[in-house]
């Protein structure tokens, strides 16, 4: 690197390492988002500002394998047993497409919607499951994505309000 008269010095040397050790910690938002190379099981849109497809982040199921992984075992009213869930973290699916807003719309394979406060994202170990008891998930069997709360956490998370939050069948999420 050179200075203002062209030559290199000290003070250039320090501000080309500084440059780079700043570019190296670049949070992960700032890097573009990739496009899907299998079939798309998740459209994000709205108040998005990584996208991969038009206005729309879309994301396939690597994408979300990718993405770090939470699981718990929780009682829920559709299983007799306390079932097992694995996958990302709402807030960290959100935070790959840019997510910003007040309200996300859950939209199911069937059209089914139900919305969800954007901070219970942040403020709840929300996952969109994408294994349960360590199986992918069959359509026919809530999947392949289902949006689960941690209900045995809290007792405040085991109620009508909570359950009708979770969306199995995931297939868009609407951000306003």
């Amino acid at each position: 690197m050179t200075d203002a008269k062209g030559a290199t010095g000290p003070l250039s040397r320090l501000a080309a390492g500084v440059l780079a050790a700043a570019c190296a910690f670049l949070p992960a938002q700032a890097q573009p988002l990739d496009k899907p190379a299998g079939p798309v099981v998740l459209t994000i849109q709205g108040g998005v500002s990584k996208t991969n497809q038009g206005e729309k982040a879309q994301f396939d199921m690597k994408m979300l394998e990718n993405l770090p992984q939470k699981t718990f075992t929780t009682q829920t009213p559709w299983y007799p047993q306390p079932v097992t869930f694995t996958g990302p973290l709402l807030r960290d699916v959100l935070a790959a497409a840019g997510a910003k807003g007040s309200k996300i719309t859950a939209v199911a394979l069937n059209d089914y919607k139900t919305e969800i406060p954007f901070d219970d994202a942040t403020r709840h170990e929300v996952i969109v499951a994408r294994l349960m008891n360590n199986r992918a998930m069959p359509i026919r069997e809530k999947g392949s994505l289902f949006i689960v709360y941690p209900f045995d956490t809290k007792a405040e998370l085991r109620t009508e309000l909570y359950y009708n939050r979770s969306a199995w069948q995931l297939s868009t999420l609407q951000i306003k």
